[in-house]
Protein backbone atom coordinates (compact mmCIF):
# COMPACT_ATOMS: atom_id res chain seq x y z
CA UNK A 1 0.00 0.00 0.00
CA UNK A 2 1.39 3.23 -1.50
CA UNK A 3 0.51 5.36 2.57
CA UNK A 4 2.32 8.53 1.04
CA UNK A 5 -0.36 8.96 -2.07
CA UNK A 6 -2.97 8.55 0.63
CA UNK A 7 -1.66 10.84 2.88
CA UNK A 8 -0.32 13.28 1.07
CA UNK A 9 -3.26 15.03 -0.54
CA UNK A 10 -4.40 15.24 2.97
CA UNK A 11 -1.02 17.27 3.99
CA UNK A 12 -1.05 19.37 1.22
CA UNK A 13 -4.66 20.78 2.68
CA UNK A 14 -1.99 22.42 4.91
CA UNK A 15 1.65 22.46 3.33
CA UNK A 16 0.49 22.44 -0.19
CA UNK A 17 3.08 20.23 -2.78
CA UNK A 18 5.81 22.40 -4.47
CA UNK A 19 7.04 21.65 -8.61
CA UNK A 20 10.67 20.69 -8.52
CA UNK A 21 13.11 19.30 -10.32
CA UNK A 22 15.65 16.09 -9.53
CA UNK A 23 18.98 16.29 -10.89
CA UNK A 24 20.13 12.08 -10.37
CA UNK A 25 24.55 12.09 -9.48
CA UNK A 26 25.88 9.82 -12.07
CA UNK A 27 29.59 10.04 -10.28
CA UNK A 28 32.13 12.38 -10.86
CA UNK A 29 34.39 13.65 -13.63
CA UNK A 30 38.16 14.09 -12.70
CA UNK A 31 39.74 17.39 -12.44
CA UNK A 32 43.24 17.77 -13.85
CA UNK A 33 44.60 18.65 -10.44
CA UNK A 34 43.47 15.70 -9.05
CA UNK A 35 40.07 16.47 -7.90
CA UNK A 36 36.87 15.69 -8.83
CA UNK A 37 33.51 17.25 -9.95
CA UNK A 38 29.87 15.61 -9.55
CA UNK A 39 28.29 15.03 -12.50
CA UNK A 40 24.36 14.89 -12.84
CA UNK A 41 21.93 13.64 -15.47
CA UNK A 42 19.37 16.18 -17.38
CA UNK A 43 16.95 17.32 -14.20
CA UNK A 44 13.43 15.62 -13.95
CA UNK A 45 10.26 17.58 -13.22
CA UNK A 46 8.76 15.79 -9.52
CA UNK A 47 6.24 16.70 -6.87
CA UNK A 48 7.61 17.39 -3.33
CA UNK A 49 6.36 17.93 0.07
CA UNK A 50 9.00 19.89 2.07
CA UNK A 51 8.27 19.51 5.94
CA UNK A 52 10.82 20.14 9.17
CA UNK A 53 12.81 17.60 9.61
CA UNK A 54 10.99 15.34 13.11
CA UNK A 55 13.29 14.74 15.91
CA UNK A 56 13.69 10.92 14.94
CA UNK A 57 14.97 12.33 11.75
CA UNK A 58 17.68 14.15 13.43
CA UNK A 59 18.88 11.71 15.48
CA UNK A 60 18.92 9.07 12.46
CA UNK A 61 20.86 12.17 10.86
CA UNK A 62 23.06 12.51 13.93
CA UNK A 63 25.94 10.74 12.96
CA UNK A 64 26.39 12.91 9.65
CA UNK A 65 28.31 15.86 10.64
CA UNK A 66 25.67 17.79 8.78
CA UNK A 67 25.74 21.96 8.45
CA UNK A 68 23.44 24.32 7.48
CA UNK A 69 19.79 24.31 6.89
CA UNK A 70 17.86 21.16 6.59
CA UNK A 71 14.51 19.97 5.65
CA UNK A 72 12.62 16.62 4.68
CA UNK A 73 11.51 16.38 1.36
CA UNK A 74 8.95 13.49 0.68
CA UNK A 75 9.38 12.59 -3.04
CA UNK A 76 7.84 9.84 -5.54
CA UNK A 77 10.30 6.99 -6.53
CA UNK A 78 13.38 6.63 -5.42
CA UNK A 79 16.57 9.42 -4.52
CA UNK A 80 19.60 8.02 -3.03
CA UNK A 81 21.49 10.13 -0.46
CA UNK A 82 25.53 10.71 -0.29
CA UNK A 83 27.78 7.30 -0.22
CA UNK A 84 30.97 8.06 0.01
CA UNK A 85 32.68 4.95 -0.34
CA UNK A 86 31.00 3.92 -4.10
CA UNK A 87 30.79 7.94 -4.82
CA UNK A 88 27.23 7.66 -5.22
CA UNK A 89 23.99 9.54 -4.62
CA UNK A 90 23.83 13.11 -3.15
CA UNK A 91 21.47 13.73 -6.26
CA UNK A 92 20.45 18.07 -6.26
CA UNK A 93 16.64 18.69 -5.94
CA UNK A 94 15.60 22.21 -7.05
CA UNK A 95 12.76 24.34 -6.42
CA UNK A 96 11.59 26.93 -9.08
CA UNK A 97 9.01 28.54 -6.99
CA UNK A 98 9.84 29.67 -3.41
CA UNK A 99 8.95 26.94 -0.91
CA UNK A 100 8.96 26.97 3.26
CA UNK A 101 10.20 30.39 3.34
CA UNK A 102 12.60 29.92 1.15
CA UNK A 103 13.30 32.48 -2.22
CA UNK A 104 12.44 30.85 -5.83
CA UNK A 105 15.67 29.11 -7.23
CA UNK A 106 16.63 26.93 -4.05
CA UNK A 107 18.82 24.09 -4.59
CA UNK A 108 19.15 21.18 -2.02
CA UNK A 109 21.64 18.28 -1.57
CA UNK A 110 20.03 15.01 -0.99
CA UNK A 111 22.33 13.74 2.03
CA UNK A 112 20.88 10.56 3.43
CA UNK A 113 17.47 8.63 2.29
CA UNK A 114 15.38 8.46 5.82
CA UNK A 115 12.51 6.33 4.16
CA UNK A 116 12.17 4.06 1.16
CA UNK A 117 8.94 2.36 0.08
CA UNK A 118 7.80 1.08 -3.30
CA UNK A 119 7.08 4.45 -5.17
CA UNK A 120 8.04 7.01 -2.40
CA UNK A 121 10.41 8.00 -0.71
CA UNK A 122 11.52 10.35 2.62
CA UNK A 123 14.98 12.30 1.93
CA UNK A 124 16.85 14.56 4.51
CA UNK A 125 18.49 17.52 2.25
CA UNK A 126 20.85 20.62 2.61
CA UNK A 127 20.00 23.93 1.52
CA UNK A 128 22.39 24.55 -1.03
CA UNK A 129 24.55 28.07 -1.09
CA UNK A 130 25.72 27.99 -4.50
Amino acid sequence: MNLHAVAGPIVAAVNPSSSATIAFSTGSAPQPGGGRTPTYSAPVPVTAQVQALTYRDLQQIEGLNLQGTRRAIYLYGDVEGIVRVTQQGGDIITFPGPIAGFPPGTVWLVAQALETWPGWCKVAATLQTS
